[in-house]
């Protein structure tokens, strides 16, 4: 005989489902919500760090939210935009990070913050065509971490935005890689025409950015070259002129390692100026102060940066770089659930004077996503957050694929030591590898690596579209 199911009235079902449970076990505690906005050198390991350790237990519950879908480590920017490096075959992406660490990824940029509501608004996702793919939406917080980085300034200099490319994301390198391929064949076709066959590349701004990508594309364009560039000679007509503001380039890092910089630039026959700061970018040329012109066919803006202007509209403490003002902890002056890390936050660095902050380097997000683990169980437990200090364990600037130059920091020598060479491009190398190792572990890297060393014998050296 079938047997009936009697069904209840909603009125009924809703007093069961809300009567106590006979054992009188409490309903588990709502897990506390973290949302990381920006997956970066310091969010996406931060995100992945969480959900390892909280995934099982369901305390925390870890939402990454990032405009993009895939992640590119930002310091090897350089790299795609010179052609050595594809974006899509180091790219990273995000639903599948997040699958693999316990951790959810909610695609959109952030536009507004509601610290009453403890919630955030992310914009709507728009395909190619311009259809949305994904509703503007709000998330819940409880824990609230801004790790959005930074972007260029272009200080309101003319011309700038019009003329310049910027190499703050993998579009934008990818563009000026195309640009350059472009310019390059232009270039190779009036030469064997008979006419004057030069490419003249300006970077504006000689930090670690301009500097990289000046040694970056000589060594590449030498390999473009012989892909099929039979007029060009890459080291005559590609011409590379470095212009910086300062007295001398990399000014936030010791003055020897700019020496060294400079030497082995002029090796490369790199074209560097400082002391001339730019007041004009026109469609061919850039002026300076002093009445100098540059002739330029590309021009890259890399004289400075700023964190993303929408900071300062969101209704926190900000300074005049858009950075959330924070203390030690990393919490925002104004609002302790919500902390700030990486380019995007202004965190006293004691010892250093009475208005310093940590500089913006990669190794120091990555320090900080690491303080903010300890952070999170902080807060779960009630106990006092922990204090951020930044430990320097020095600066390496890449100058193409067999050479670098940088300082170590150590207390075993009781200083810094100065390395370049080969030596020091392995050292610069290993850092994106400790990048990687934090978020697919040892494992996968070790084979990742095996494998494109395999491979080199199939791939182009570089990027040839």
């Amino acid at each position: 005989m079938r047997r009936v199911r009697a069904r209840l009235p909603d009125r009924a079902r809703r007093e069961i489902i809300a009567a106590p449970v006979k054992n009188n076990k409490m309903p588990p505690a709502p897990a506390h919500r973290v949302v990381i906005v920006g997956g970066g050198a310091g969010g996406l390991p931060l995100a992945a760090a969480l959900g390892d350790r909280h995934a099982r237990a369901h305390a925390v519950e870890v939402t990454l939210v990032d405009a993009q879908e895939t992640h590119v480590w930002k310091p090897l920017l350089h790299e795609v935009a010179a052609g050595r490096m594809d974006a899509d075959a180091h790219g990273v992406d995000y639903p599948a990070i997040a699958h693999r660490h316990g951790f959810r990824f909610r695609q959109g940029a952030m536009t507004a913050l509601d610290r009453a509501a403890r919630t955030i608004t992310v914009a709507a996702v728009r395909d190619d065509d311009g259809a949305i793919v994904l509703p503007e939406r709000r998330v819940g917080y409880d824990t609230l971490v801004l790790g959005v980085g930074s972007e260029s300034n272009d200080f309101n200099v003319p011309g700038v935005a019009a003329h310049t490319i910027n190499i703050d994301t993998p579009q934008q390198a990818e563009r000026f890689h195309r640009r350059l391929l472009a310019a390059s064949v232009r270039a190779d076709a009036r030469k064997g025409a008979g006419g004057e066959g030069v490419v003249e590349i300006v970077i504006i701004g000689a930090g670690a950015t301009g500097v990289e990508l000046a040694a970056e594309i000589r060594q590449t364009t030498r390999t473009h070259a012989t892909y099929g560039l039979d007029h060009l000679d890459p080291r005559r007509d590609i011409r590379i002129t470095v212009i910086e503001a300062a007295g001398r380039i990399l000014p936030p890092l010791p003055e020897r390692i700019a020496i060294a910089a400079t030497q082995l630039l002029e090796a490369l026959s790199v074209s560097v100026h400082v002391g001339e700061r730019v007041v004009e970018v026109t469609d061919d040329a850039v002026e300076t102060a002093s009445g100098r012109r540059f002739p330029a066919d590309l021009v890259v803006w890399a004289a400075g940066i700023r964190a993303p202007s929408w900071l300062a509209r969101i209704g926190l403490a900000t300074n005049r770089a858009n950075q959330v003002v924070v203390h030690q902890t990393l919490q925002s002056t104004v609002d302790p659930d919500v902390f700030a890390l990486g380019d995007c936050a202004a965190c006293p660095w004691p010892g250093h004077g009475e208005k310093a902050i940590v500089p913006p380097r990669a190794q120091v997000a990555y320090q900080q996503s690491s303080l903010l683990v300890k952070t999170v169980r902080a807060r779960l437990a009630g106990e006092a957050l922990p204090l951020f200090r930044f430990r320097d364990y020095g600066s390496l600037v890449s100058l193409g694929e067999l050479s670098a130059v940088g300082t170590l920091m150590g207390r075993l020598i009781g200083g810094s030591l100065l390395v370049q060479g080969l030596i020091a491009r392995w050292m610069y190398a290993s850092l994106y590898k400790m990048h990687q190792i934090a978020l697919h572990g040892v494992v996968r890297v070790a084979l990742d690596t095996i494998g494109r060393f395999l491979s080199g014998g199939v791939e182009p050296r570089v990027k040839l579209h």
